[in-house]
């Protein structure tokens, strides 16, 4: 069965940064960014984003166009015979899973809210009960699980219409959207009175905030936004090189998809920040910020309803469009390992994540006495597995293997990256890719572990 690629590069790229842009694009990079010195901040921030992102994203969307397969099978079709780097597709799989059993939850929670906005829940009840709205979604099991099949069940349908009229088809409308709405949603922020406090705080260089944090602080916090934020190491981009045509360089393409998930990112805090220093709320991190903080911003704004209703359609957005992409490497690898057709591949798949994402849909509720690594509860147990071991090891084994001669070899990937039109890399950097790059990718993984 010949292989279907991508029908226009603005899909390839569109799809690619779908897959990068998610939740924490939203409800971490704004807030990193605010509270380690605005603008200092996000130089480091471009800077790692340039030695270490873009570099192995390339790699990792070079290991996919040049084997033309999925995770497993690329690695086969590229090592030396003998070796065993084959593995890591497996672990790179394994990741994938995981990450989509916590990840499908998540993404429900934004569904869910989107509906609450839409009609109406959050309209006539105090801010104080605001709280009270995401405790009562999260103690209600069969609103939690109702969410997370909607979100499953409708990912392997787009799926299961292929990559041109499924996957490329509905990223590209969907991701257009999103940019439009992330776009209307910040003008927005920007008009309301006393925003442009939050926009100095968000974005304008403050060097006492550094003194206060450490610039080590700022260093390191700049360094891991900038590495997992291209969600790199578990081959969720790999696939997507497999599809792509030789017509541009890998680099090129690779700094078009860090650029637009940074656009997104820095778009999302000025969403966010100007709002709520107009309503005088602290922004604070994580769940809290989209979910309680940002919905009491919209309760005090007139026409808060609708705003909260795009806001929410474009966090929907954001994070479907990560699952989709997830999805079809899920099910390209067991096409190509276990001889499955696409349909029997969507359908295995589907059931498979519809029973594994159970165990975090409940974890809140039925099983919130349930933890695991230090106390934490099941969805942080499993983000804690994703983002601080399968993601900086597997981008790690993803450099090793394309600078290494036991493995595919620099001069090999070298060769894979410049090929076509665009930004090349030079053969001088050999060293850095080979020696330092990986040193940078184990600091993030000891930081992430202590």
């Amino acid at each position: 069965m010949e292989r279907e690629n991508f029908q226009s590069r603005i899909g390839f790229i569109l799809v690619s940064a779908g897959c990068a842009i998610g939740i924490g694009n939203v409800w971490k990079f704004p807030y990193l960014c605010g509270t380690n010195g605005g603008g200092i901040f996000v130089l480091f921030y471009l800077l790692f984003l340039v030695l270490m992102g873009v570099p192995v994203l390339s790699m990792e969307l070079a290991v996919g166009r040049a084997s033309r397969k999925s995770a497993v099978k690329s690695y086969e079709a590229l090592e030396p015979k003998g070796s065993f780097w084959h593995i890591h597709g497996w672990f790179a799989i394994a990741g994938c899973y995981l990450l989509m059993m916590y990840y499908t939850v998540v993404s429900g929670w934004m569904v869910s809210y989107f509906v609450k906005f839409l009609t109406g829940t959050f309209e006539g009840i105090a801010p104080e009960a605001v709280d009270s709205v995401f405790g009562n979604m999260l103690a209600n099991p069969a609103e939690l699980l109702i969410f997370m099949a909607f979100t499953v069940v409708l990912g392997f349908l787009v799926c299961s219409l292929g990559i041109q009229k499924g996957l490329e088809r509905i990223s590209t409308y969907m991701m257009s959207a999103l940019l439009i709405l992330i776009v209307v949603l910040a003008i927005h922020s920007l008009t309301l009175p006393g925003s442009g406090a939050g926009v100095s705080f968000y974005l304008l260089p403050d060097v006492s905030r550094v003194k206060e944090i450490g610039l080590g602080h700022v260093i390191t916090s700049a360094m891991n936004q900038s590495f997992f934020t291209l969600s790199l190491g578990v081959a969720a981009m790999e696939i997507f090189g497999s599809y792509m045509s030789d017509r541009f360089t890998l680099t090129g393409e690779s700094i078009r998809i860090a650029a637009l998930d940074t656009f997104v990112a820095i778009l999302s805090g000025l969403i966010i920040f100007p709002a709520c220093f107009s309503y005088g709320v602290t922004p604070d991190a994580g769940p809290s910020l989209i979910f309680i903080t940002l919905p009491r911003v919209f309760m005090n704004m007139a026409g808060g309803r609708i705003w909260g209703t795009l806001f929410f359609l474009f966090m929907s957005f954001a994070s479907f469009s990560t699952v989709i992409s997830v999805f079809e490497n899920l099910i390209s690898t067991s096409i190509e390992n276990f001889g499955w057709d696409r349909k029997k591949a969507v359908m295995y798949n589907c059931i498979f994540l519809l029973v594994a994402s159970v165990p975090c849909a409940l974890g809140y509720n039925l099983w919130s006495n349930v933890h695991f690594f230090g106390g934490k509860d099941i969805l942080d147990s499993e983000d804690y597995i994703v983002s601080n071991f399968l993601l900086p090891l597997g981008a790690l084994v993803y450099t090793l293997f394309c600078t290494w001669e036991s493995g595919w070899g620099f001069d090999s990937w070298l060769k894979e990256c410049n090929k076509g039109m665009g930004v090349k890399v030079s053969p001088k950097l050999k060293i850095y890719l080979k020696f330092v790059l990986p040193i940078l990718i184990l600091l993030v993984f000891i930081q992430g572990l202590f």
